[in-house]
């Protein structure tokens, strides 16, 4: 195929320069949320928080210091053995003031959310729905839980398992998902029964500092608290400090990596969800058009900033033209631009300047290795960092753009001849978060299944996630699982009493 994008300024459609949808009223209080209220912090350094849609800066936060976060864990340490005895029915009706407070606010949420990342409105709302949900599914989780019977199981001894809190949580959150990925681990860290210290990316502060403002009568001092800042820095002390009982983080593989190795010298828990290069793999029975219709979102959702993206398909050989082709005219029709150009905007930019820089570079590597743009491949002109949603073919096998997280708006198509080479070849990434199969035939789907080495696996679908469910991974994907009751034993401890009965 031929077909190529046209890299234009009219590619992308631009908002009114005067618009209603963003106002600095909407900003929350720039400084770090500790022990109940906004405070400054004990540095002077502030961090840009710019708008990738016009590259205009917005506002300001302030830069963390190891101080701040000592101040933050020490108040989360004060407030744990109060809020760890509360009862699972009054933090349910917690988690459900939150998740209504939410509710009452999603609109400037959402809004708020699109301005800071340059998401389209519908995938914000999304993330506010989203985000509301994981409230009230955790208030009923935190009243459920399960547990090994109490029994003899040693005469005359009566065991009793006990779950507990486990204290201080420190949180690191990624700016793809700002307030989703924030509430994915704030809601079952409250559950459990701990305190918090989270750290939001330096980049997208805004709906993370708005949620604390929201919510700040709803729970007592010194439960949540937030300090903007640097990895290096803020997110660094967190995982060193002694009081902090566990570190949870959504992030690179790098960050991972930095955070394990800090925790390793406390012996703290760590709870990991890091990159992926989801592969889709397509049979020669396959529903194509349902295939390709599908990838338009879960390839695409998010400019493709999104872990469990489709972005790695693996065809049949006999189906390859017919499929790509398909998939090429469902993302030629994906809208794009700014949120402040209409509801019906599907793709927005990327987050920064250095992150649209390195999905370039991906792109002229993949080219210069001899994969093929059959759509999009360049940047798209005009100010801010706007990338075509590209579809790459001819990608020859063990190419970069094939094992590395690209983080952008690419899908790459390889072929395979045989059962065993496809799962083969999809399992070679060093990535196992999440991975599809599509086949009409049920035996294949389930065999298919178990054998693709992902945390989560769809048949004949992609990226469709519930609450009730786990999203976790495999090797460098990290684990400890996000959603689900599960959740709720990452951020728990059991505890074996055992009473002698003997007369």
């Amino acid at each position: 195929m031929t077909t190529t994008a046209t890299t234009t300024d009219s590619a992308v459609r631009r908002g009114p320069a005067d618009t209603s949808l963003f106002s600095a009223e909407a900003l929350p209080p720039l400084q770090h949320f500790i022990d109940g209220a906004f405070r400054a912090g004990r540095g002077t350094e502030t961090q840009a928080i710019v708008d990738p849609c016009t590259e205009a800066v917005i506002c300001e936060a302030s830069q963390g210091t190891a101080e701040d976060v000592d101040a933050a864990v020490a108040a989360a340490l004060a407030a744990k053995g109060s809020w760890g005895r509360t009862t699972p029915k009054k933090r349910s009706e917690v988690l459900l003031a939150i998740a209504d407070r939410l509710a009452e606010n999603a609109d400037i949420l959402a809004r708020l959310e699109a301005w800071n990342t340059g998401k389209p409105l519908m995938v914000a709302e999304d993330d506010v729905a989203g985000s509301i949900d994981s409230f009230r599914f955790m208030a009923g989780a935190a009243r459920a839980t399960t547990a090994l019977a109490a029994g003899e199981y040693a005469e005359d001894h009566l065991s009793v398992i006990v779950r507990e809190p486990l204290g201080v949580i420190g949180v690191v959150t990624p700016w793809n998902y700002p307030l989703l990925m924030a509430a994915w681990k704030i809601a079952p860290i409250l559950a459990a029964g701990n305190t918090i210290v989270l750290k939001p990316s330096e980049q997208t502060p805004l709906t993370t500092l708005k949620f604390a403002e929201l919510i700040a009568d709803l729970l007592p001092n010194g439960v949540f608290n937030v300090v903007t800042g640097l990895g290096p820095v803020v997110g660094d002390r967190l995982s060193q400090h002694p009081d902090v009982d566990m570190i949870a983080l959504t992030g690179s593989v790098n960050s991972g990596r930095a955070v394990a190795r800090n925790a390793a010298e406390t012996i703290k828990r760590v709870h990991l969800e890091l990159g992926g290069k989801a592969p889709v793999v397509i049979f020669e029975d396959a529903d194509l058009a349902a295939a390709a219709e599908s990838l338009r979102a879960a390839g695409y959702w998010n400019s493709g900033q999104e872990c469990g993206a489709g972005c790695r398909v693996l065809v049949h050989e006999s189906v390859a033209d017919r499929f790509t082709q398909l998939l090429v005219e469902q993302v030629q029709t994906l809208v794009i631009g700014e949120p402040t150009a209409g509801e019906d905007i599907e793709l927005g930019p990327l987050i920064s300047k250095a992150h649209y820089d390195r999905v370039l570079a991906h792109l002229e590597r993949a080219k210069a290795a001899g994969a093929k743009a059959v759509l999009g491949g360049g940047a798209l002109q005009g100010p801010g960092y706007f990338v075509a949603p590209t579809v790459l073919t001819d990608v020859p096998e063990g190419a970069a753009c094939s094992l590395e997280e690209i983080f952008g708006p690419v899908v790459t198509i390889e072929t395979f001849a045989s059962e065993e080479e496809a799962v083969t070849r999809a399992n070679q990434v060093p990535y196992g978060l999440a991975a599809s199969a599509w086949t009409l035939n049920a035996q294949r789907g389930h065999d298919i299944a178990s054998r693709l080495d992902a945390g989560t696996v769809w048949v004949n679908s992609h990226l469709v996630l519930a609450n009730e469910m786990p999203w976790s991974g495999f090797k460098s994907s990290g684990y400890g699982r996000d959603l689900s009751a599960y959740a709720l034993d990452d951020y728990s401890r059991t505890k074996h009493v055992m009473h002698h009965k003997g007369r």
